[in-house]
């Protein structure tokens, strides 16, 4: 059983934060679209950020900031333009953004960071920012976990948030989380967002390399329609308000933490790639039997994000031999006739060799899925052995129904 428990308050559990979401008129729909974390007191922060060459303004910022400053007191999130391959105009907008945020909560500009999400190409509206920056600020509250949810997604059609709860050093210590995204979903760090709160002691070092850690078993385990955004941030703060002993070495308590950080993010993934644009059920892959955990990650991913695996689940098509494919193209080196596959409960594939299966059962499984409750049974599970390695790697992602290509044939229209 896991060491910890689900409690209410998303991105507000942990002590000594607050948020707020408002519709500041950044979004042509009317819809919330700015949002506010804000630490009472200065924060350790990590982030992961997307690989693309082509980067938002807030990622190169971001980077820069943390690269200078290993803390942080708020992140500022706008919805609605991604302010990304904007130029110098962009860049000066996501500066003009931190100094009026860090002037509306007296703090210094150097302790904000930044997210944005929408279309990319388009600069943020300033106008409308810097009107509703004080009103975000004025919004802050110790219950703002669900606005902020809120003002950050765009096409998702659900909120993204949790929080977890275990205790260190006799203390009780906090993580909560919330995300978004749905589509333009295949992280590399990961349009996704994510971000993290905590109150425990731990330095900056340890915090950004569990952050790491946790992002590749996570949200660097998803997939929607493989397409890497270029707004993909993920930004966890840590203040120490549990008043806990310090974490500065690993140990037993920095791998409880490290394990309740990856649970918080695995759910935000999970959910991420459940809310896939178009998806009617959540697939999650395991390979066992691999050389190492990346490699047993590798082939999980390669099925998850497969195109041709997709359709079929979405078609309720129990074809095991477009999951064999996706696995043998994954660039993994692994002995054919090891291979196992099974659906459910529905083995398959049997030491490279087919076997009879009930098709029809194993279609309406496929079937149940798609009307199953949401992160409960709405989950397709597909189990991949490659041979006798100690590798396990699990990866998610959603079936590819027509509603996909309608939504993103229409994103900017």
């Amino acid at each position: 059983m896991a060491d910890w428990q689900e409690i209410t308050g998303g991105i507000t559990a942990p002590r000594g934060y607050q948020a707020a979401g408002i519709t500041a008129g950044l979004k042509p729909s009317g819809l919330p679209d700015l949002a506010l974390i804000f630490s009472e007191v200065e924060a350790i922060a990590a982030g992961v950020f997307t690989t693309s060459q082509v980067k938002a303004a807030c990622v190169d910022y971001c980077r820069q900031r943390l690269q200078a400053k290993h803390s942080a007191r708020a992140i500022l999130c706008n919805a609605g333009q991604a302010n990304a391959a904007t130029g110098n105009e962009g860049w000066f907008d996501a500066l003009e953004s931190a100094m009026a945020t860090a002037q509306a909560l007296n703090i210094s500009s150097e302790s904000v960071l930044l997210a944005s999400t929408g279309v990319i190409g388009q600069r943020i509206k300033m106008d409308a920012l810097r009107s509703g920056i004080p009103k975000v600020v004025a919004a802050l509250s110790e219950t703002g976990s669900d606005a902020a949810g809120g003002a950050i997604i765009t096409t998702d059609l659900v909120t993204k948030s949790i929080a977890l709860e275990t205790t260190i050093g006799d203390r009780p210590v906090r993580i909560g989380g919330i995300a978004k995204g749905s589509g333009m979903i295949h992280p590399n760090m990961a349009t996704m967002l994510a971000f993290v709160t905590c109150d425990a002691v731990v330095s900056p070092h340890l915090w950004q390399q569990m952050l790491v850690r946790a992002a590749d078993r996570s949200f660097n385990s998803i997939t929607v329609d493989g397409d890497t955004s270029t707004n993909d941030s993920l930004i966890a703060l840590a203040n120490g308000q549990s008043r806990t002993p310090a974490i500065t070495e690993w140990g037993a308590e920095a791998e409880k933490l490290e394990a309740m950080l990856t649970a918080v993010c695995q759910h935000l993934a999970k959910a991420i790639a459940r809310d896939g644009e178009g998806a009617t059920c959540l697939i999650e892959v395991e390979v066992t039997g691999a050389h190492d955990e990346l490699s047993a990650r590798q082939i999980a991913k390669t099925i998850a994000s497969s195109s041709l695996v997709k359709s079929a689940i979405f078609g309720r098509d129990p074809n095991w031999g477009r999951i064999a494919a996706a696995a043998g193209r994954a660039g993994v080196p692994f002995e054919q006739e090891n291979l196992q596959i099974k659906l459910g409960d529905f083995l398959m594939l049997e030491n490279g060799q087919p076997l009879q299966f009930d098709r029809a059962a194993a279609s309406t499984y496929l079937k149940k899925a798609s009307v199953g409750a949401y992160l409960q049974q709405d989950t397709v599970l597909i189990s991949v052995n490659v041979g006798n390695g100690y590798g396990v790697g699990k990866a998610w992602g959603c079936d590819l129904s027509y509603d996909y290509v309608r939504i993103n044939a229409e994103y900017t229209t």
